[in-house]
C-alpha cells in the first residue's frame, strides 16, 4: 500500500478518534475528496518541476504513532530559545506534550488547535478564519485540512503587545521507523497588536519523518508579526511548509526562513493583501550541502493601493545539492502606488550544485514601482586573495565572505537572543569560529 492509499483508508479511522462538529466534517471530507483527485504533486506541474517528491514517499511512514513518546527537557534544551523566557508550545511525535509546554490564556491565547477546533467558546475564532485562506486547490494543503487537529493556536488580543516570544516546537523521537506528521497552526494578530513567533521541527534521531505542515496568519488593522521558521533538521527528515498571510490596512507581517538541514525542504509562502498601507517581509537564508534541497515559493498578491513588499533570499550551495527559487509578486489593476521589491543571490561553492531561479512580476497597474533580480555566481577571487594578503587564512576569508553575503537578511531579525543563535548556526554550518558576537 502506498503513501496515498494508506492515507485515504485512514482518513475515517482519524475522525472517529477526534471529536468534530458537523462544520468540520465537511471541511474534513471536502479536503480529502481534492487530495484523492489530486494525488501527490509531481514534476509534470509547473510548480513543482524542479522538485520531486519521489524519493521521500518511497518510505513506509506511519500515519499515527502507535503510543506516546516521551522526551527529557535536558534531552532537547538547545532546541529552544532557552537564553530568554518565551511561552512554548511543544508536539512530540505530533502530540502535544504539556511537560515542556508553557501555554497561556492570560491576556492572550498560546494554546492547542485542537482546543479551538473543538471547544465550543473558540467556535467563532473558527468559523471566522480557519480554512479561510489557505488554498483548496494545492493538494497538499488539502491533505492538511482533511487531517488537521493538532497544532499550535496563537490569538493576540486587540492593542496587545505579547509580553514574551512564542515558540513552536515539533519534536521527531524517530520512535516509529518512518513518520509523518500534519501540524496545524492558526495566528490571529487582532488590531495593533504584536506578536514574534518561531517555529522549529527537530528530529531527534536519523529515522525518516515527513511533515506537512500548514499555517494560516491573519494581521488585523495595524497589527504586526514577526515569524521566525528555523530549519535545521537532520538529513533524513523532510518537510513541506505551506503559509498563507492575510493583511489589513496599515499592518505589518514579516516572516524570515532559515533553511540549513534536512532532505527536502519546501516553502511555500503566500501573503494576500487586504488593505492599504500594508508592509510584507519575506526574507530567507539557504546554506545546505551533500545532496540537501530547498524549494522556495514565495507569492505576495498586492491587490489594493499604496502597499509595499521586500523579498530577499540568499543562497549557498555546495556538494551536489539543489536550490530552487520561485518567487512572484502579483499586482492587480486596482493597486495603485505598489512599492514591490524581490532579490535572491546564490552562491554556488561546487560544479555539481545546482539552483533553479524563476523571478516573476505580473503587473495590471501602471503606477507603481516593482523591481526583481536574481544572481548565480562564485565567491569574488579578488576578494579571497585581498583578505589572505592581509593575513587571513584561506578557510576563515571564505566563511566571513559568506557571513557577510547573508548578513543584511541577519540583520533584520529583531529578537537579539535569536540573531545570536542563528549566528553561531551559520558559523557551525561554515566550519569555523566567529571571533565576534552579534
Amino acid at each position: 500500500m502506498d503513501l496515498k492509499e494508506k492515507l485515504l483508508s485512514s482518513f475515517m479511522a482519524f475522525e472517529e478518534r477526534v471529536d468534530v462538529n458537523s462544520d468540520l466534517h465537511d471541511i474534513r471530507t471536502s479536503a480529502i475528496k481534492n487530495f484523492e483527485a489530486k494525488g501527490f504533486p509531481t514534476k509534470k506541474e509547473e510548480a513543482w518541476k524542479y522538485t520531486s517528491l519521489n524519493s521521500v514517499l518511497k518510505n513506509d511512514f506511519t500515519v499515527f504513532p502507535k503510543q506516546d513518546h516521551t522526551v527529557e527537557f535536558s534531552e532537547v534544551k538547545k532546541y529552544f530559545l532557552h537564553e530568554i523566557d518565551t511561552y512554548k508550545v511543544v508536539f512530540v511525535d505530533g502530540i502535544f506534550s504539556s511537560f515542556l509546554s508553557s501555554t497561556t490564556h492570560e491576556g492572550l491565547d498560546v494554546c492547542l488547535m485542537s482546543s479551538a477546533l473543538n471547544k465550543p467558546k473558540y467556535k467563532s475564532i473558527i468559523d471566522e478564519y480557519f480554512n479561510q485562506i489557505a488554498n483548496k486547490e494545492e493538494s497538499l494543503t488539502a491533505l492538511n485540512t482533511a487531517f488537521a487537529n493538532e497544532g499550535a493556536y496563537i490569538n493576540i488580543p486587540k492593542n496587545k503587545v505579547a509580553d514574551k516570544p512564542i515558540e513552536i516546537l515539533y519534536l521527531s523521537t524517530g520512535k516509529e521507523n518512518a513518520l509523518m506528521i500534519q501540524p496545524r497552526n492558526l495566528v490571529v494578530a487582532n488590531e495593533n497588536s504584536h506578536v514574534q513567533i518561531i517555529e522549529r521541527h527537530q528530529s531527534l534521531n536519523e529515522n525518516p519523518v515527513l511533515t506537512n505542515t500548514v499555517t494560516e496568519i491573519f494581521a488585523a488593522k495595524s497589527a504586526h508579526v514577526d515569524y521566525y521558521k528555523i530549519q535545521n533538521d537532520v538529513e533524513q527528515a523532510s518537510l513541506i511548509d505551506n503559509t498563507y498571510i492575510a493583511q489589513k490596512d496599515t499592518s505589518n507581517v514579516s516572516v524570515h526562513t532559515f533553511s540549513f538541514g534536512g532532505n527536502l525542504m519546501r516553502n511555500n509562502l503566500n501573503f494576500y493583501h487586504q488593505g492599504e498601507r500594508i508592509e510584507s517581509t519575506l526574507k530567507g537564508i539557504t546554506i545546505i550541502g551533500d545532496k540537501q534541497h530547498v524549494d522556495h515559493h514565495t507569492l505576495v498578491q498586492h491587490a489594493t493601493p499604496n502597499c509595499v513588499s521586500h523579498q530577499n533570499y540568499k543562497g549557498i550551495f555546495n556538494d551536489n545539492s539543489t536550490g530552487v527559487f520561485n518567487g512572484k509578486i502579483y499586482v492587480e489593476r486596482e493597486a495603485q502606488k505598489t512599492d514591490a521589491f524581490q532579490q535572491n543571490n546564490n552562491i554556488l561553492l561546487s560544479d555539481k550544485a545546482t539552483i533553479n531561479a524563476k523571478p516573476q512580476l505580473e503587473i495590471f497597474a501602471d503606477d507603481v514601482k516593482c523591481s526583481h533580480g536574481c544572481t548565480i555566481g562564485q565567491l569574488d577571487e579578488k576578494a579571497m586573495f585581498y583578505m589572505q594578503s592581509r593575513g587571513i587564512p584561506q578557510k576563515e576569508a571564505k566563511a566571513l565572505l559568506m557571513y557577510a553575503f547573508s548578513n543584511e537578511v541577519i540583520e533584520s531579525i529583531k529578537i537579539p537572543e535569536l540573531k545570536s543563535r542563528i549566528t553561531k548556526i551559520i558559523a557551525t554550518k561554515l566550519g569555523v569560529k566567529m571571533g565576534f558576537d552579534l
